[in-house]
């Protein structure tokens, strides 16, 4: 027969199904083996010419999607966490997060099923069930995943973050199921009718809140629910843990809010009608929080929100002149089509500019060079003081009964502190803060905004350190007044009677198209602000929907 050789003969085979999970069959040695889809890498035998195994680099393939994305459900639904976390590109962060999913949260008999790919993003479904202690509830939800590809080997895993899990849940969130660590409330309006997000679509956010504050105080017992338990950095950015299903209905406290029905109606009405805008609406001579609503209902933008206010800044900045006889309000300013400060070169709308025109003109048509021209004559800590002293804004100290963001504006120099004067730069607000400028200038006192009366649980409310001088309250009050009837704010006030003044903002952002408009008023006893992010200029987007409830409430 002589000394052939024989040569072995490479089999196909299919991939087999083991248990649910997608195999591979790897044959060699003389010994068989199994490994996930996804899980550890199978070689190819591709080779570079260095003998080096070869690193894929370019888009994913849908093949590639498709089967990380499967790999990593079956080996969760199966219970399989290592093989499953290994499928992801960070292990060690998924690792307990997908071990807690049952031991935590209690969530048993997990089906996942996974929609149709786009592009790197893979949708899926979850139906489970939830058990503690004999108390039985189906859950279902939708999530998604996106497969990325490793540098390093250009191997595609899954790009982990906590919202994989629950759309819901923040990087560092848990998820848990036991007897809530606090008792449900049952959140009154200010005459006594109970606040449901059935009927007020946005107040999903401030119930939130005010079970976290008042739940153990408000003389509530605990039920059993899965909730999302915050973490660190959701925390500090006050988001309130929240309730994601409930296994059994705890005994609820009651807490009376300053809401009114009818303008809390109205709110909501409002921002319906424009896609991501947000308003409140105060009592000035209390501070009580009257109506606060959301568009986008899943997070508080109206309490919560930190976003340039643009040129409703100008209220504050004006006060800020007028007390250092900057500027007058029948005086004449300059207002030039360009100011250059700290190298940059600002304009005003359009380039427009006023020539021999007064302060007043100026404050009424927003004229911002009027502003950035006085930057060489302040310090770069003024503006900041001015809001801290005069407007209580900026100290991190309100307490409204709810998690609120109190605004911000940080001393800086240069070009930024020039723009801090506009309302951009680094000025942060939201439409509680800007409420509350206005209901500053027309009481000529701050009153810190409260959606909850101290005397329900003896809080401090922050307090203002000084008042401005009455010659400054009564000019400011006269721009505002006149922009109201003859300046930016003229059509959207156009039939706002009584004692009334506004202004008007639009706050230009990194990667939109249009800027976000905002709008700041004040009639008799109230006073109201509101922004409409994307929207454009002031007066035509946020302007109608603040005027609208100064009407309603008269």
């Amino acid at each position: 027969m002589g000394n052939r050789r024989r040569v072995a003969e490479r089999r196909k085979t299919r991939p087999a199904v083991i248990g649910g999970v997608i195999a591979v069959v790897v044959v060699g040695g003389g010994a068989g083996a199994y490994a996930l889809y996804g899980g550890a890498a199978a070689d190819d035998g591709t080779r570079a010419s260095d003998g080096k195994a070869e690193v894929k680099t370019g888009p994913l393939s849908r093949a590639e999607v498709t089967t990380t994305a499967r790999a990593f459900l079956t080996a969760w639904q199966s219970g399989k966490v290592p093989q499953a976390a290994a499928v992801t590109d960070d292990p060690s962060a998924a690792r307990p997060l997908l071990s807690g999913y049952t031991k935590d949260a209690r969530i048993k008999d997990v089906t996942l099923t996974p929609g149709s790919p786009t592009g790197d993003k893979v949708p899926f479904s979850v139906k489970g069930t939830v058990s503690y202690k004999g108390t039985d509830k189906p859950l279902t939800y939708d999530s998604a995943l996106t497969v990325t590809r490793r540098t390093s080997d250009g191997k595609p895993l899954v790009d982990w973050h906590s919202a994989v899990v629950h759309p819901d849940l923040k990087d560092g969130d848990e998820l848990v199921t036991g007897e809530a660590g606090t008792p449900p409330v049952k959140a009154l309006d200010r005459d006594g009718g109970e606040l449901t997000k059935a009927e007020y679509a946005s107040i999903g956010p401030i119930l939130d809140g005010l079970r976290e504050k008042y739940g153990k105080k408000a003389g509530g017992k605990a039920g059993i629910e899965l909730r999302v338990v915050r973490g660190k950095a959701a925390k500090a950015k006050d988001l309130s843990d929240k309730t994601l299903l409930e296994l059994s209905k705890g005994t609820p406290g009651t807490v009376k809010t300053t809401l009114d029905p009818a303008l809390q109606a109205a709110a909501e009405k409002q921002v319906a009608k424009k896609a991501r805008s947000s308003v409140v609406l105060l009592r000035v001579s209390t501070g009580e929080i009257l109506a606060a609503a959301n568009a986008s209902p899943g997070f508080n933008t109206a309490f919560q929100g930190s976003l340039a206010p643009g040129s409703t800044m100008k209220v504050i900045t004006s006060s800020l002149l007028l007390e250092k006889g900057l500027a007058s309000a029948d005086k004449k300013h300059p207002c030039p089509k360009y100011f250059t400060y700290g190298h940059w070169k600002f304009q005003n709308d359009d380039k427009f500019q006023i020539k021999n025109g007064t302060f007043k003109a100026s404050f009424a048509r927003s004229c911002n060079t009027a502003f950035i021209s006085q930057a060489p004559k302040l310090k770069d800590d003024d503006l900041t003081k001015e809001a801290q002293q005069v407007y209580g804004l900026g100290l991190n100290n309100w307490a409204i009964g709810v998690p609120s963001f109190d605004g911000s504006v940080p001393v800086q120099s240069a070009a930024q502190m020039g723009a801090s004067l506009i309302g951009q730069g680094g000025v942060r607000m939201n439409p509680l803060n800007m409420a509350s400028v206005s209901a500053t200038v027309k009481s000529g006192t701050f009153r810190q905004p409260y959606l909850v009366s101290p005397d329900v649980d003896g809080r401090k409310l922050a307090k203002a350190s000084r008042t401005m001088p009455a010659s400054t309250l009564s000019q400011l009050r006269e721009l505002m007044s006149y922009t109201a009837a003859y300046g930016t704010a003229a059509e959207a006030m156009a039939g706002v009677g009584g004692d009334a003044g506004a202004k008007t903002g639009s706050a230009e952002v990194d990667g939109q198209k249009k800027p976000n408009g905002w709008f700041t008023a004040y009639r008799g006893d109230l006073a109201a602000a509101g922004v409409v992010q994307q929207g454009g200029h002031g007066g035509s987007t946020a302007g109608p929907m603040v005027a609208a409830l100064l009407k309603t409430g008269s």
